[in-house]
């Protein structure tokens, strides 16, 4: 089953061309690398498929449904949630707030039960709680859960908003370069938690990523792009020993 299909993307800004053809299918349980140089056109393909820009031409479709004009909080309730190449949290929020406000869009209760305390304002705000613990338990942060988010190690800030992704139970999870001012030991370590995220939660993953060791490693099949347009597709095996990608981007053969 087709979770995503993104056909003929073309978005411009002003009288600049910044993704032009772009095409691209997403089917369960797959982990796909969007790879390029800097400036290629990664994060911008991101913000089409979550609704931040909407192309100018071509179209999305999320489980068949056309996703044009579409809000990036309306994309989440279809199951496609993302985190950013520069960390969006509350900084000045405790760890678990961060994490119960991605359930935000999923409260039962309406304002007059939030207004006069009613049972089941607390029975719903005692669910999200538990569901917000049993995330960070599996991601080693419950027992911080009540730290401010800016007092967090780097690496645990980048777990925490894959957690508060992964709260909206997505069946898309998109994470742009999450590797990013990651130490080689916090990297491998991140190779693991993304190849258990698909599996334990039975999701998709599309991820940006300059660590080749770590797209190498880990990802199914490989999406290269250059000047906005997608240079080469395939394989891990496939793409590291491509001409076209070799000169635009890897510059040499992959070690893996």
């Amino acid at each position: 089953m087709s979770l995503l299909n993104a056909k003929d993307l073309v978005i411009k800004f002003g009288g600049l061309t910044a993704v032009s053809g772009f095409n691209l299918n997403i089917g369960e349980n797959e982990l796909i690398g969007l790879i390029g140089p800097n400036g290629a056109g990664k994060t911008t393909v991101f913000n089409m498929l979550t609704g931040v820009y909407q192309p100018t031409s071509g179209e999305i479709e999320i489980m068949g449904e056309k996703t044009k004009g579409l809000k990036p909080y309306e994309l989440t309730k279809k199951q496609i949630a993302r985190t950013f190449q520069n960390i969006r949290l509350f900084k000045q929020l405790s760890v678990i707030d961060n994490v119960k406000i991605s359930f935000n869009y999923k409260i039962s209760y309406g304002l007059f039960n939030c207004i006069f305390r009613l049972p089941g304002y607390y029975k719903e705000e005692e669910r999200i709680l538990q569901k917000s613990r049993e995330l960070l338990k599996v991601f080693g942060l419950l027992e911080k859960e009540n730290e401010l988010a800016t007092n967090l190690p780097y690496g645990e800030q980048r777990k925490l908003e894959i957690v508060r992704a992964l709260a909206a139970e997505p069946k898309i999870l998109l994470l742009d370069e999450p590797a990013a001012g990651m130490n080689p030991q916090e990297t491998t370590e991140l190779m693991k938690l993304i190849n258990w995220i698909k599996e334990e939660f039975k999701i998709s993953i599309l991820l940006i990523e300059h660590d080749m060791k770590l797209v190498m490693g880990i990802c199914q099949r490989l999406v290269v792009l250059d000047h906005g347009q997608v240079l080469a597709e395939g394989t891990p095996e496939k793409i590291k020993k491509d001409p076209k990608v070799i000169k635009a981007y890897l510059g040499e053969e992959v070690a893996v």
